[in-house]
């Protein structure tokens, strides 16, 4: 080997063994990796939630709800400032999105104003609901006549008439 060659494969080797070393190095200030779906993407499951029957839910099981004020074509997001609150929009993670039950063809990802990527199915955007607090609950079902579950084709949910609440200061 002449040289040159061996320099840049000695300079090579020295820098990936010192990226690896970095990589690998703990501190004890350092706070745990949050949980979250296998690298770093969100996760979209089609699972069957009380009356509604299958619908999307997140890798925690959170069901994921359609706004209709929001747009398909082209995915615009409408909820901002206090709407986010009540209704936190479903955040794509840095990997791609993994699913179960759902078409991978019918999700994507837009940038909201704010600058975060929100995962959407058939175009539409996808949120949780701040009142469902546990796995499986459609609290958000109906709101104000505009938040549906979300289908795993990215309909809304058929709406049971004692799942439909009023706004309560939360529909937008």
């Amino acid at each position: 080997m002449n040289p040159t060659r061996l320099a840049v494969a000695s300079a090579a080797a020295f820098a990936g063994l010192a990226l690896l070393t970095a990589c690998g190095s703990t501190s004890d200030s350092a706070a745990p990796a949050a949980p979250g779906p296998a690298a770093g993407g969100a996760q979209l499951v089609a699972a069957d939630v009380g009356d509604l029957g299958k619908v999307v839910t997140d890798s925690a099981g959170k069901t994921l709800y359609r706004f209709d004020k929001d747009t398909a074509k082209p995915s615009v997001s409408h909820c901002d400032g206090q709407c986010v609150a009540m209704w936190p929009p479903a955040v794509a993670g840095s990997g791609a999105a993994t699913v179960q039950g759902v078409d991978q063809n019918l999700v994507a990802v837009i940038t909201r104003t704010d600058g975060t990527m929100q995962l959407t199915l058939a175009g539409w955007p996808l949120y949780t609901f701040a009142k469902d607090t546990a796995p499986g609950q459609t609290n958000g079902q109906g709101v104000n006549q505009t938040w549906f579950a979300a289908t795993p084709e990215g309909k809304k949910a058929a709406v049971q008439a004692a799942q439909a609440p009023a706004d309560g200061g939360y529909g937008y």
